[in-house]
């Protein structure tokens, strides 16, 4: 129960239960932050003019390889392909 809720995605992103939380964490808070100054700048337009967006290209930049690697480990190798798993 413990292991495909908290441990399976974490493994196979390559880190630990705390690292991966602590990635999700300022991520999510990069998020908010972008999205808060999203409504700021449709409020004033003057503001925060390019903040959406740049937030948005950093946050792709770090966040896919770390997607490409756990894609990776969740593809099925040969060898379980060859017996059917």
């Amino acid at each position: 129960m413990i292991e495909p809720l908290f441990l399976k995605h974490p493994r196979e992103a390559g880190e630990s239960y705390v690292h991966h939380m602590g990635v999700a964490f300022r991520t999510g808070a990069r998020m908010i932050g972008g999205g808060l100054a999203c409504i700021a700048h449709g409020l004033v337009p003057a503001s925060f003019t390019t903040t959406g967006s740049d937030t948005i290209r950093a946050l792709h930049a770090k966040l896919g390889p770390r997607r490409a690697r756990c894609a990776e480990a969740e593809k099925p190798h040969d060898a379980d392909v060859a017996a059917g798993i």
